[in-house]
């Protein structure tokens, strides 16, 4: 595989988008370790520090457990390539990811997903039901997208943007897949992990054919504001709510030596 190194390339890099790079690949290969990918399609980006027109995706046609932090793709919102790459990107990812970048600032990571449980949900009429825990993370505060095909169509971008909102942070693309958008790469990822885990507990339940035992709507409430409070996960001293998981979770790669995504 000809990919250089952080290390070897000409173009002079920052230390925030060596780290941005280091965490995406990380992002990637935990999609993987957990089942949540789906051989070469799918994709998560993140926005390189320091634009507002660029961003890192995975080389089309390299798998999720394979990714490094060099060799991800910088491309910008026309799609151009940024820096020299053998690889090229998929294109229904740039769609997807490109409208996202463009419109929501805010949008430092944007995640999307194809699982099993995740596609079942998304196809049901009624969608993500308040029926456990991980769930009423997202209560109130997950958005719809209707399935228009594959996102080849450009001009699907106008809706996607308008359906996800301003301030939207979960989208399930009916009858598609997940979609989750991040003010870091540790929170896209890991309102994925929860968002897949609330459907795989929803169909599990379903399964059963008994009627499902629903959580009073105030109670759904507060453990939505509970979990955007975030203080029950909070390291001591640290501003991020995510940064214990995400390290319990970079540790699940194994050490960083015995690791490629941080080549």
């Amino acid at each position: 595989m000809n990919v250089q190194s952080l290390s070897s390339r000409k173009a002079p890099m920052s230390d925030a988008e060596a780290q941005v790079r280091r965490d995406l690949a990380a992002a990637y290969r935990l999609v993987a370790s957990y089942g949540m990918d789906d051989s070469i399609y799918t994709h998560i980006s993140a926005r390189v520090p320091g634009t507002e027109d660029q961003f890192l995706i995975n080389p089309f046609g390299m798998l999720f457990r394979d990714i490094t932090a060099s060799s991800l793709v910088k491309i910008d919102l026309e799609g151009r390539i940024i820096e020299p790459s053998p690889y090229d990107v998929n294109p229904a990812g740039f769609t997807i990811h490109s409208a996202i970048h463009s419109t929501r600032h805010d949008a430092v990571c944007v995640a999307h997903t194809h699982t099993l449980a995740g596609v079942a949900v998304s196809s049901l009429e009624e969608g993500l039901q308040p029926c456990n825990q991980w769930a009423l993370q997202f209560h109130n505060r997950v958005v719809y997208h209707e399935f228009e095909g594959i996102a080849l169509d450009h001009s699907e971008r106008e809706r996607l943007i308008a359906d996800l909102g301003p301030t939207s942070r979960a989208m399930i693309l009916r009858n598609h897949g997940l979609l989750t958008v991040g003010r870091t790469v540790a929170e896209a990822f890991l309102l994925m992990l929860n968002l897949n885990r609330a459907c795989e507990v929803q169909i599990a339940i379903q399964s059963t054919g008994k009627k499902i035992h629903m959580v009073p709507d105030a109670v759904c409430e507060l453990t939505a504001q509970q979990y955007e409070g975030g203080d029950s996960n909070r390291l001591p001293g640290s501003a991020d709510p995510d940064a214990r998981e995400w390290a319990a979770m970079l540790r699940r790669l194994g050490p960083p030596d015995a690791t490629t995504y941080l080549d």
